[in-house]
């Protein structure tokens, strides 16, 4: 499975940014996908993430009606839509795959990484 994740840049802050992540080499339909961030100094932390038929999300609370997260399985693609940014969403953003059936939330549970694209947010 191979991940790719775009669509990062440095905006100011209440700007949208829309990242993508691409994947190949699987059954895209069969993974939960996820996006996680980890800023300078600070862990990895879960933003959001989708079932596998893109019915069930899970969102942390610092972006909670602020980001959406979809799917596009005829397209491989999954999608994080990113609104009203503000400067602490400044991080790298990574997309992830898992086998679990649930929207997990913990980064342990996911099999799949890709590598990151970065979000810098202005003042």
């Amino acid at each position: 499975v191979q991940l790719q994740a775009s669509g990062g840049g440095l905006v100011q802050a209440g700007a949208s940014l829309r990242l993508s992540c691409a994947a190949s080499g699987c059954t895209f339909s069969t993974y939960v996908m996820g996006w996680f961030r980890q800023a300078p100094g600070k862990e990895r932390e879960f933003v959001a993430a989708i079932s596998r038929g893109g019915g069930s999300t899970n969102y942390a609370d610092s972006v909670k009606g602020r980001f959406t997260i979809s799917r596009d399985n005829a397209k491989n693609a999954v999608y994080l839509q990113m609104n009203s940014l503000k400067p602490e969403d400044t991080a790298v953003y990574y997309c992830a795959a898992t086998w679990a059936v649930a929207v997990v939330v913990s980064d342990s549970r996911y099999d799949y990484w890709g590598q990151g694209t970065q979000v810098t947010v202005s003042s």
